[in-house]
């Protein structure tokens, strides 16, 4: 019986890695981007919430620091410093009768902060301190030593042909004209944040100065029958608006801050705004005709017939 031929057929060999022999692997072209292994449909892991686009972190603005200064003993502080200034004047002195109104600003602010209508009040607390630490440093240091705008104050506070509402407004032009700026400032400062973070606490000390400016017209404002011989006066006071000097201050805090680390920048613009705001203090100060009665707070009453 015969058997059938074998075959002379071999399989063909594996076929090496990449298609070369010996296993070498093929050479990849310059450039050419790898291939992406993508799972099987069905298997993708959602990415987690906010893995693509995280949330920006939280813009915190940064809190005064919650010295004994800065709080409301503070305020309290610089309060007793005012009545014991106050009992070592005679009442007709002109820092005595802007240190009247001031304590009186003073004492408010801080029944405000207890009432907690301030929205920061260590911050407030201290911008307040170092406001009246500046009045407080120019009327009881060396005259010579204090800002143009204080000085040109301290040499009128005796003069007779002032009536004490001029005082009252002066003292005012010369604290909010040019010290407020410099004590945002300084608060600024202490607290490493910019003036716009103290936005809500220089207004709400606007609230209590508006209220206290309309206390001193009507209390201070000379009698109808001295008002003859105070027009000049009455026109300056009629002139004269708070807000317009505190919204100035506040620019130029503004200002002030920007030049923080520029010495020079900073000391040139301080010193224009002391210069500037003496030249108001002066001019509010200038004697009024009819200088005898110019003592006379209210008009006095007349003699019985």
């Amino acid at each position: 019986m015969a058997t059938a031929p074998t075959s002379s057929v071999r399989p063909a060999p594996a076929q090496p890695p990449d298609g070369l022999p010996g296993g070498a692997r093929a050479a990849r072209p310059r450039g050419a981007a790898t291939a992406e292994v993508r799972p099987p449909a069905g298997s993708e892991v959602p990415p987690a919430p906010g893995a693509l686009f995280p949330a920006p972190a939280p813009v915190r603005v940064p809190k005064a620091p919650r010295s004994r200064a800065g709080r409301t003993t503070g305020v309290r502080r610089v309060a007793a410093r005012m009545r014991a200034l106050a009992a070592d004047l005679p009442p007709d002195d002109g820092v005595a009768v802007f240190n009247r109104v001031y304590l009186d600003v003073t004492e408010e602010v801080r029944r405000r902060m207890a009432a907690g209508d301030f929205p920061d009040r260590p911050r407030a607390a201290r911008l307040t301190v170092v406001f009246a630490e500046r009045y407080l440093a120019a009327v009881e240091g060396r005259p010579a030593a204090a800002p143009a705008c204080w000085r040109a104050f301290l040499r009128a506070r005796t003069r007779r042909g002032a009536v004490p509402l001029q005082f009252a407004l002066a003292g005012i032009t010369a604290h909010v004209g040019h010290d407020l700026a410099l004590a945002v400032v300084d608060a600024c400062r202490e607290a490493g944040c910019p003036p716009a973070a103290l936005d809500g606490d220089f207004a709400e000390v606007g609230l209590v100065l508006d209220a206290i400016e309309e206390r001193v017209r009507e209390e201070l404002m000379p009698g109808p029958d001295l008002l003859d011989r105070f027009d000049p006066v009455t026109h300056a006071v009629g002139c004269w608006s708070l807000a317009r000097a505190r919204s100035g201050a506040w620019g130029a805090a503004r200002i002030l801050w920007a030049l923080r680390d520029h010495p020079r920048g900073f000391a040139r613009c301080a010193g224009g705004l002391d210069r500037t705001t003496a030249l108001a203090v002066r001019a509010l100060l200038s004697p009024a005709p009819g200088h005898r009665a110019a003592r006379a707070c209210r008009p006095q009453p007349s003699p019985r017939v």
